[in-house]
């Protein structure tokens, strides 16, 4: 686990000064890698990689950037789980260190640029081949580890974080398209950024440069070929086999680990099988917040670090907390994406790793086996308007309106979300009433500028992800799920990555195994969400490694926040300070002055007061301070 950083000439003339160029880029990510760093430079000044090392696999001899001594060189961050079958499939003869980074450089010798399709892992990497005078750059097929990158000036720039990027852009300006994505969904579609001119290489996908030309592709994409032939208990079975398969080979490292444990099933599930491994030195780790049992889920993490035998260790995280790191979140993010989970996570992981340098995770559960109550909702929509209409057995639904009814307690604390969807209509096409449920702009009044934002629409792109021809339009909670796969997961693993990594913690996600993925996309909905349970398959599979009252939960909050009750109280003063400075009244896209005036009116768990704190808190780290990012550029010659 590390952090990455390059470039290289597009117009085949040297770089200018690549050295202090590097050094640049490698001094604002080397949180990602404190144990080492080092940079390799083309003899011709065209190129030249740089890297930060956190150790965890071959601690003596894995240092990067890498050679094979034919002249290719690698700069990797990430783990390839399957690098012991590797060496052994590609013959151990051929290698001169223990560590997973050779096996990239070997693969590629073997296989060209289906190397990716052999991986197993969690990856995003950059390698020079020097026969063919050509840059080959790959990210994972789920986009776990980050890769952005920037042209400036005649240069392709690269690197794990977009911070590295910024000094050597012309200017740090807002993408407007990108902003209209996040206002609506707090996230950006289609490998848009925040930040004009740096796009972001999306999951599965790879690039090549070769002289001037630059050109990226897909080389992975999940497909929802749906398998009638088995059954649920084979489904389950299945998927307990593999996953218990994952898990095993996500804690190969050569320094102990431990778990994030939330009490809901999937990281219980991960840490329950972790630590079954005999690993004495196996620890779990999770928050608390003090504002009321609906803030406070320990109970249950408690009860899977009890049940399964590994000590767990817990912070109690205040609004002091708060005050006092947020802006540094925001810093490490990048950008004010995903939820108000983030901050938690970064106080866990600043827990985490004053203990361990590893850590295993529960990301993906929700995605790929459709854990979210919204899909209820949304399903629970079409599945009246069927019966209204007559329709219930056309192939687009899987449950009828009578046996959804017994789930629909899980909506309980979901009332406000579900009186604020059907407050503009009922029964639309499924793509449109999936866009209302999850666009936030209706919420956003006043509070920003619409007409300083282009043409460009959301909805046209997130109809193009939502009805891609890769997922049978016959399930819509396939169609659901799939979107929020292509869109919030990537999201939230950016969040896993950069919370993580502030702190030199390597997050692991053994649940995005593409072992299980691709087999997830086979099982029918009828099977997934029978009933209206959500996360059916995964929940049935995992029974024999958690609790019952775990398994049984319907509750799961996902890390709640008690961001409204800290704004109200202890807080206050720090949110008000944030908007109502000169800058943040002089905004551009968003009219503080009106924030202002709403802050402190949300409902326990709304997302409004998240979003518009989070952007600006960005535009002052990172808009009002761009001064310094251009004079760090700026020495580089």
């Amino acid at each position: 686990m590390c952090g990455i950083a390059g470039l290289i000439s597009l117009n085949d003339r040297p770089v200018g000064n690549p050295e202090r160029r590097l050094a640049v880029m490698s001094d604002l990510i080397r949180h990602r890698g404190p144990d080492g760093e080092g940079v390799w430079i083309h003899e011709g000044n065209r190129l030249g990689f740089a890297h930060t090392r956190l150790a965890i696999i071959d601690l003596t001899t894995g240092d990067q950037p890498m050679t094979d001594g034919r002249g290719n060189w690698v700069v990797y961050n990430g783990e390839i789980y399957n690098y012991r079958e590797l060496r052994t499939e590609l013959g151990v003869e051929r290698f001169r260190t223990a560590s997973d980074t050779e096996v990239i450089l070997e693969a590629y010798r073997t296989w060209g640029d289906d190397c990716v399709s052999h991986l197993r892992g969690m990856f995003a990497f950059a390698l020079w081949d020097a026969e063919r005078s050509r840059l080959f750059c790959a990210r994972d097929r789920f986009g776990i580890k980050p890769f952005y990158y920037a042209v400036a000036d005649g240069v392709f720039y690269f690197a794990s974080e977009i911070k590295a990027l910024l000094p050597f852009l012309p200017s740090i300006e807002t993408d407007r398209d990108a902003f209209k994505d996040y206002l609506a969904f707090q996230l950006c579609l289609d490998g848009k950024t925040l930040f004009e001119g740096v796009r972001e290489l999306l999951p599965g996908h790879a690039i090549e440069i070769r002289g001037c030309d630059v050109r990226v592709w897909r080389y992975w994409e999940i497909y929802f070929n749906l398998d009638w032939d088995h059954t649920d208990d084979y489904f389950e079975h299945e998927v307990r086999s593999r996953l218990e398969e994952s898990v095993r080979i996500h804690t190969r490292a050569d320094v102990p680990i431990g778990a994030y444990v939330s009490g809901g099933i999937d990281s219980s599930a991960v840490a329950s099988i972790a630590s079954s491994a005999g690993d004495d030195e196996f620890i779990g780790f999770t928050g608390t917040f003090a504002e009321g049992p609906q803030y406070d889920e320990s109970e249950y993490a408690r009860m899977v670090a009890e049940t399964a035998g590994f000590p767990l260790h817990s912070v109690e995280i205040t609004s002091q907390d708060f005050i006092d790191n947020i802006r540094k979140v925001i810093y490490h993010l990048d950008f004010p994406v995903a939820g108000p989970g983030s901050f938690p996570q970064y106080m866990v992981s600043q827990l985490a790793a004053k203990h361990r340098k590893v850590v295993l995770g529960g990301q993906g559960g929700d995605e790929i086996f459709g854990g979210y109550a919204r899909y209820l909702a949304a399903y629970f929509e079409q599945c009246i308007k069927a019966a209204i209409d007559g329709t219930m057995d056309n192939g687009n639904f899987v449950v009828t309106y009578e046996s959804i009814i017994p789930n629909l307690t899980t909506l309980r604390a979901y009332k406000p979300m579900l009186q604020d969807f059907w407050h503009e209509g009922l029964f639309g096409p499924m793509d449109e009433r999936y866009f209302r449920l999850i666009n936030r702009t209706h919420t956003l009044e006043g509070e920003v500028r619409w007409e300083a934002l282009g043409d460009y629409s959301p909805f046209e792109t997130f109809k193009s992800i939502f009805n891609a021809p890769n997922v049978g339009h016959e399930s819509y909670f396939d169609m659901m799920s799939h979107f929020d796969f292509k869109t919030l997961l990537p999201a939230l693993l950016q969040v896993e990555d950069r919370v993580s990594m502030a702190h030199g913690l390597e997050s692991r996600v053994p649940i995005l195994d593409h072992t299980i993925v691709e087999l997830a996309a086979t099982i029918p909905a009828n099977i997934k969400f029978e009933g209206g349970t959500l996360k059916r398959v995964l929940r049935h599979a995992v029974q024999p490694f958690i609790p019952a009252a775990i398994a049984a939960r319907k509750d799961k909050m996902g890390f709640p926040t008690p961001l409204v009750e800290w704004v109200k109280g202890e807080a206050r003063d720090f949110v008000h300070d944030v908007f109502s400075s000169q800058a943040a009244l002089s905004r551009e896209l968003v009219d503080n002055s009106v924030v202002l005036r709403g802050v402190g009116a949300e409902t326990a768990f709304g997302r409004k007061a998240w979003g518009l704190l989070c952007l600006e808190l960005w535009q002052q780290e990172f808009h009002d301070k761009a001064a310094s990012y251009r004079a760090l550029g700026a020495g580089c010659g």
